[in-house]
């Protein structure tokens, strides 16, 4: 039996990964920041529930101590994420972006993770098959992001597009240094979630589907790279 862990997985992406990888036969814990919702979306999906704050040290110890004790881990999903936005509902732009935007961004999106990483190594590299899937983001593809005729090019924010790119490189140089583990980062597409307001123009069942697919990766297959739904992106 594969053991998957998703963080941030009580809503959105994290929970429709969390619904087809319970589907597909994993053991599922849905990690959440807000223990309550989590555990009422691993009641609904047959999972189990781990509270787990990316940005708390003792959280994701502690989270990591729990998953260990039950039995150890497979695959970790890297989804927790966050945008930061202005009072009016706008991203930040370069003449309105603050450093304390962007610090609030990458201690959820790069930091974050790298706390996750690091708490959960240990228990991957005992698995047989370990596989790390960060979610990343189409906008975080400097070759996209600076061709014009590319979707996203006119996206004006730069917190989420530079904490994006950062997780691009943390898969690269994690990636390196586990070759024995499959370590890659997905941009899921602009889907429908809490984090764009639902502007999104896929559904999450759509956005899922990459997530799941490089979740299932086995040790013949890619790692170190980046993918959508179409294959390898351009970095």
């Amino acid at each position: 039996m594969t053991t998957t862990l998703i963080t941030g997985a009580n809503k959105g992406l994290g929970f429709e990964t969390a619904r087809q990888l319970v589907g597909a036969g994993h053991t599922v814990y849905v990690a959440s920041r807000d223990a309550g919702r989590g555990r009422l979306a691993a009641e609904r999906l047959g999972a189990r529930a781990v509270a787990l704050d990316v940005t708390d040290d003792a959280s994701v110890a502690a989270a990591a101590r729990a998953v260990e004790a039950d039995g150890g881990l497979d695959v970790l999903v890297n989804n927790a994420g966050i945008q930061v936005e202005m009072e009016d509902g706008r991203v930040a732009g370069a003449a309105e972006l603050t450093a304390e935007m962007m610090r609030r961004t990458f201690e959820t999106n790069v930091v974050g993770m790298v706390r996750v990483l690091h708490a959960f190594l240990p228990l991957l590299r005992r698995s047989g098959a370990p596989v790390v899937v960060n979610v990343s983001s189409g906008l975080a593809s400097l070759s996209r992001m600076t061709d014009p005729g590319m979707v996203g090019h006119a996206y004006p924010g730069v917190a989420y597009p530079a904490s994006k790119a950062a997780v691009n490189m943390v898969t690269v140089q994690y990636a390196k240094a586990f070759p024995q583990m499959r370590i890659n980062a997905v941009e899921p597409g602009f889907t429908r979630t809490d984090l764009n307001g639902n502007t999104g123009l896929q559904t999450v069942e759509q956005g899922a589907e990459i997530i799941v697919r490089m979740a299932q990766v086995g040790p013949d297959g890619p790692t170190g790279g980046y993918f959508d739904a179409e294959g390898p992106l351009a970095w």
